[in-house]
């Protein structure tokens, strides 16, 4: 029954409830309607992410090999420098399990060399007689743990008075495993670094230009036009060429990283800058002006987030691009230098066709080059869609 109207001029009763307010209180859901609408944005970008098969893969393939660089002395069998001169050149070993039809565990045979005369090769053969079981979380070659401390623990060892070459060894003898992974902790740290500054530098120099137009947009996209209008590899080696010869091996990596990051933002301060120019537009940023925000803080709160999953995907292809820079430097000699060991300083070793004919085990540094390379490319595709889950 309906309460009667209150006489005129009488004051409104007002009802409010006491109950607290739940803010993910639903009706007519289901349960799992409810676990989707009540998710936050990140775990919607995770399951989005987790639908793709690659790029989970690609992500678990390279967080083991960023793991990886942190503990490289401990991972490889030998020391990063030192050299077996009695097995120059040797091929890769094949580790077995069984040796007459009985399981001995990974092993693998003792070698003999003999030097073939009429072409001045050295050719091994496995002595089968010679079992070499291998040794797990063992003391070996010594080493500097990062520089900093001594140690001779690795995950794997040869047998005592034995030798165990995975990857066969190069012209000094130094085992191409040990040095690969040690590559590693080089190669993938430079495009971490280099994209740092790339990004730096694209999102602020591009950020301003879209935002604010004018003549300093126009100067900003001729400077780009410049440097891009020069060919990439004369350009690299012309940096390169640059740098003192007395340098340190360390100031020469931090010059080279330097060198790719800055040559690398003007596609990204592009991009940006044509993202800005539609985004600026919209009314939360006239709202954001009208509230006093600075232009730092509306390019960095308001519209750089708007496009997060295009720069996702310029870092995951940038990277990669910063590997094969490095690569393409250091094959060319004017990249790193040793003592520093990188992968295209691995490569270096197999210039020659020749070398290539005897040795191919030399160039199996290409190999993590081609899969980190893939990896990324996989990582970014998966990253651009998962960045927007509602699609």
């Amino acid at each position: 029954m309906n309460s009667p109207l209150p006489p005129p001029g009488a004051p409104l009763t007002h009802y409010v409830s006491t109950a607290p307010f739940d803010p993910y209180s639903v009706e007519a859901m289901t349960a799992g309607q409810a676990k989707v609408y009540q998710a936050s944005q990140l775990r919607l970008m995770w399951w989005k992410f987790k639908k793709h098969r690659v790029a989970l893969v690609s992500g678990i393939f390279l967080l083991a090999l960023y793991l990886m660089i942190v503990v490289a002395e401990f991972l490889a069998p030998y020391n990063l420098h030192t050299r077996n001169m009695d097995f120059i050149h040797a091929p890769p070993q094949r580790v077995r399990l069984f040796h007459d039809g009985q399981l001995v565990g990974p092993f693998v045979y003792g070698r003999t060399m003999q030097l073939d005369m009429d072409t001045l090769r050295r050719i091994y053969t496995d002595n089968t007689a010679d079992v070499q079981r291998l040794r797990f979380f063992c003391s070996g070659d010594p080493y500097k743990f990062w520089g900093l401390w001594e140690a001779d623990f690795h995950l794997v060892c040869p047998a005592e008075g034995g030798q165990f070459f995975a990857l066969g060894t190069d012209r000094l003898g130094r085992d191409v495993l040990s040095r690969i992974i040690y590559g590693a902790r080089i190669s993938l740290t430079i495009g971490l670094i280099g994209i740092a500054v790339s990004f730096t530098l694209g999102i602020v120099i591009g950020g301003l230009a879209g935002y604010h137009g004018g003549y300093l947009d126009l100067m900003v996209q001729r400077v780009i036009e410049v440097l891009q209008s020069i060919p990439s590899i004369p350009l690299w080696m012309a940096l390169a060429a640059i740098m003192p010869v007395s340098w340190s091996p360390i100031l020469v990596y931090l010059g080279i990283t330097v060198i790719l990051g800055l040559l690398d933002w003007t596609g990204l301060a592009r991009a940006v800058r044509s993202k800005l120019l539609a985004l600026r537009e919209e009314d939360y940023v006239l709202a954001a002006q009208l509230m006093g925000a600075r232009s730092s803080r509306i390019i960095g709160r308001h519209l750089v987030p708007g496009f997060m999953s295009h720069l996702i995907a310029s870092a995951t292809i940038s990277i990669p691009g910063m590997i094969l820079g490095e690569t393409a430097l250091s094959f060319l000699g004017l990249g790193l230098r040793p003592p520093i060991t990188s992968w295209g300083i691995l490569l270096t070793e197999a210039r020659s066709v020749s070398v290539i004919a005897f040795y191919p085990w030399l160039l199996y540094p290409m190999i993590p080059v081609i899969l980190v390379i893939l990896a990324f490319n996989f990582l970014g595709d998966g990253l651009r869609d998962a960045a927007d889950p509602y699609k």
